[in-house]
């Protein structure tokens, strides 16, 4: 990151406070509209925030403070004062990931009931949202070091909540969103085949299902192993069997000629990607059971798991619904899996479109395209909302403050903060949150099969 802001000239670096969303090197940046950049750049101050409650989570950060003068318990001499010397152990760990989401959180909130009610560009507030990156970087960084100075007390314990709350509900929202990618997904697949009658999109759409159903298969199978006993484990078994069970159910239903009939792309490549995200819930709630019946993800392998192990493959999940939230279009899918409030829209809106745009002289109108508001440059970024709102700029900021909680979750591995030596014990409560997420997955997609059934009056 340090070599590309150094790439950037000092008049470059004043678009970062400026009303246009181009990150700070203007010039670096596409072409791109207004509603889709200023998501990017949420969702990069969300990706930074993540990588530094990581780093605070590095097994070797707490030895390496030790050598750092000013902290506590330093080895070796003291060369500065009594009085600036601090408890550096503050400054890892999970508690750590907790201040440093605790602030995020409170950012997108505080973004969330700014923007109440914004219907267009046009509304004053419209320069808050779309620009003045390097003073909102500069206030969630002043914020992640005064969260640092909140006594340990409750915080801890209370926040959990939070988090898992928030963390349940951005679980709903990633399942609408992945849902939503598997109808579109199978949508562009079988429309590119069904026009151009090529094997290849033929035997695509065969291999990729078939893919996710073996590796469907082959986790179920490695949970029955590893986290269940033929004397024990009976809660593991229930939530293993169950959730094979209505996966097969849906499979089926998506086949079903009814439902081919009102959804005549619906087909079991939707089902296997479901299928496949449900196997993950399955063995992410089941890793949180009690120890006698959850060997751990290194357990597995016959190794020792360590303190700071955390669910990566739930946050490549979170990444990837974070960056197609904020890139992706609504088109018909969204309609049936009710995402459009996440999901930009076309408003109908066209670069240079209405005399906002244009500039008027003896021949009529004409394009700007040699300014940018005195930012200089070309106009890199262009506005599409000056007649409505392309996205909810509110329900996008709620998103991502539930992003930030199940972020904090995730990196915590779910686990309840304690007074112990060991500092956090496993949380019952997780492996509940993660089941019935589950549940209300495959309910979710067989609803979006059977409602055009149901309901033939209505447009889906």
């Amino acid at each position: 990151m340090g070599c590309v802001l150094g790439l950037c000239s000092a008049a470059q670096l004043a678009c970062g406070c400026g009303s246009a969303a181009c990150s700070l090197c203007c010039s670096a940046c596409p072409s791109c509209k207004n509603s889709t950049s200023s998501r990017i750049m949420y969702a990069l101050m969300l990706l930074l925030g993540t990588i530094t409650a990581c780093i605070t989570l590095a097994p070797g950060l707490q030895n390496a403070l030790k050598k750092v003068p000013f902290c506590t318990n330093a080895t070796g001499e003291s060369l500065v004062p009594s009085s600036v010397i601090v408890d550096c152990s503050k400054a890892v760990g999970y508690l750590a990931v907790y201040r440093i989401c605790f602030i995020l959180t409170c950012f997108f909130v505080l973004f969330a009931l700014m923007m109440l009610g914004v219907k267009s560009s046009r509304d004053p507030r419209a320069g808050i949202q779309n620009g003045f990156w390097g003073l909102k970087y500069l206030l969630v960084i002043g914020g992640i070091i005064g969260a640092f100075f909140i006594p340990e007390g409750s915080f801890g314990v209370t926040w959990m909540w939070f988090g898992i709350v928030g963390g349940f509900l951005f679980i709903l929202i990633q399942l609408i969103l992945i849902i939503d990618f598997a109808h579109s997904w199978a949508e562009a697949w079988v429309g590119n085949y069904e026009e151009s009658e090529s094997k290849g999109w033929y035997f695509a759409l065969v291999g990729v299902t078939l893919f996710n159903y073996a590796l469907s298969i082959a986790g179920v199978t490695l949970l029955f192993i590893f986290f269940t006993k033929s004397d024990g484990c009976d809660v593991n078994k229930f939530f293993i069997s169950i959730n094979l069970i209505l996966c097969v159910i849906v499979s089926f239903l998506s086949i079903l000629p009814a439902v081919q009939d009102k959804l005549p792309r619906s087909g079991v490549l939707q089902s296997s990607v479901v299928t496949l995200y449900v196997t993950y819930l399955t063995w992410s709630a089941v890793s949180n059971s009690p120890k006698e019946c959850n060997p751990g993800f290194w357990g597995i392998f016959g190794g020792k798991s360590s303190g700071n192990d955390f669910d990566v493959i739930g946050l490549i999940i979170w990444m990837c619904c974070v960056l197609y939230s904020s890139i992706r279009s609504a088109n018909s899918s969204s309609k049936i899996t009710m995402s459009e409030n996440m999901l930009t829209k076309d408003n109908g809106a066209v670069r240079g479109g209405g005399t906002d745009n244009l500039v008027e002289n003896e021949d009529g109108y004409t394009p700007i395209t040699g300014n940018d508001g005195g930012e200089g440059g070309g106009r890199k970024v262009w506005d599409n909302e000056e007649e409505s709102v392309a996205y909810s700029w509110t329900f996008f900021h709620v998103m991502f403050a539930l992003a930030t909680l199940y972020i904090m979750m995730t990196l915590t591995n779910w686990y309840k903060p304690n007074s112990s030596i060991e500092g956090f014990n496993n949380n019952v409560a997780s492996m509940w949150v993660k089941e019935i997420s589950s549940w209300l997955c495959l309910v979710l997609y067989g609803w979006t099969l059977v409602a055009p059934v149901l309901l033939p009056d209505r447009e889906f």
